[in-house]
């Protein structure tokens, strides 16, 4: 197996786009990614999209995006596995770039969320759940993570203010985002008196909807040579299952795919969590950066919220937690999220970050999740 390396990234303002297609915006995202590498043609192309038949009446999306960019004929694939779609759209690419079968791969994703109401976008959304025994039973995905919130709370002391912060925290990071959605600083004190969605949780708990594209390019480590942009290796990558249904789960605490993909990667990079400068994880809800904080080892089971609280995850912390500013403030298009995580990393790692820039930072890490933690993706990028 090779090494692999992304060379390229692109990606645009997040937000409502209401005078572009799903095509546009992934073009334009895809078009800066390869002309940031400094190429014009790829060899493959794979692309993160959780729900565009229902989001934008459109399927077949790997061969129209392939034709709208001006790279048909080649293999065009479009990757679903819910909210970690576009992490597993990546994941594909460095598997085909480390196998052999291609030497230049972009890995994209993109999802146009806001075309429909709000009810349809939440019954979109709500497949990525267990249709019979959750979905259609009225449950949403505020009201799983609500329940796995109280959970959390009831076992480890974790606290509405600590759920606060981590809100706090990442719309602070997100003010210095110009491509984020919402680039505002909030107060606890608002996210607690914010309408309530599912108790605890409130809106400004909650990701928002959000239309949105990401893009990369991947390539063999040894070509990085032949490129205008310093190659960022990617040395570990790890990706776990679940059940869907939170039922059928021993503890509604802890997120077993994120812990397991996150051992895997930490094994194959031959990291632990202490190596690790920066990391963005899959706030979709306050309470679920906590408990992914604790899945990949950077504080132990209950320690999420007082890591929080104590400045643990911020910027200039020890472990700086969504620089980018997450699914929170960012936004959340979910096909696209978990290659805007990648992005958010390897900018970090070019030092090309700006205000929110973590210093000497050499390794980050990405986790992209699907559902309530029904799939997991991670990644380690290095600097080569």
């Amino acid at each position: 197996m090779r090494d692999v390396a992304v060379i390229g990234v692109g990606m645009q303002k997040w937000g409502e786009i209401w005078t572009k297609s799903l095509r546009e915006i992934f073009v334009e995202s895809a078009l800066l990614a390869m002309d940031d590498a400094g190429i014009d043609k790829l060899e493959a192309m794979y692309v993160g999209s959780m729900s565009p038949g229902l989001f934008a009446a459109q399927e077949h999306i790997g061969s129209l995006l392939a034709d709208y960019l001006g790279q048909a004929p080649i293999p065009a694939t479009r990757v679903e596995s819910a909210c970690a779609s576009g992490g597993l759209a990546f994941r594909m690419a460095c598997m085909d770039v480390a196998s052999g079968m291609h030497d230049i791969v972009l890995a994209g994703g993109v999802e146009k969320m806001t075309d429909i109401s709000g009810g349809e976008a939440t019954f979109a959304l709500s497949t990525a759940s267990d249709m019979k025994w959750e979905g259609t039973c009225g449950v949403t995905f505020p009201g799983l993570y609500a329940m796995m919130a109280v959970a959390h709370m009831e076992k480890f002391g974790t606290t509405r203010e600590q759920l606060a912060q981590v809100a706090v925290k990442n719309h602070a990071n997100g003010s210095l985002n110009a491509r984020a959605q919402f680039p505002t600083k909030i107060t606890a004190e608002q996210v607690i008196n914010s309408v309530k969605v599912a108790d605890p949780l409130n809106i400004l708990d909650c990701s928002p909807i959000t239309d949105g594209a990401a893009a990369v390019i991947v390539v063999p480590a040894d070509m990085v040579k032949n490129f205008q942009q310093p190659g960022v290796k990617v040395t570990g990558t790890g990706h776990a299952t679940d059940t869907i249904a939170l039922h059928d789960r021993d503890d509604l605490t802890v997120i077993d795919s994120a812990r397991l993909a996150g051992e895997q990667a930490y094994k194959m990079a031959g990291k632990t969590p202490q190596d690790i400068d920066l990391c963005e994880v899959h706030d979709c809800f306050t309470i679920a950066e906590i408990m992914v904080t604790e899945a990949l080892g950077f504080c132990e089971l209950g320690g999420g919220g007082p890591a929080v609280a104590a400045g643990h995850t911020a910027l200039g912390g020890k472990i700086p937690v969504n620089t980018s500013g997450g699914l929170k403030s960012k936004g959340h298009p979910v096909g696209a999220t978990g290659v805007g995580q990648v992005i958010e990393v390897v900018e970090q790692l070019r030092g090309q970050s700006g205000q929110r820039q973590v210093k000497d930072a050499k390794v980050g890490m990405t986790q992209n999740m699907g559902g309530s933690g029904g799939s997991s993706v991670v990644h380690i990028l290095e600097v080569m």
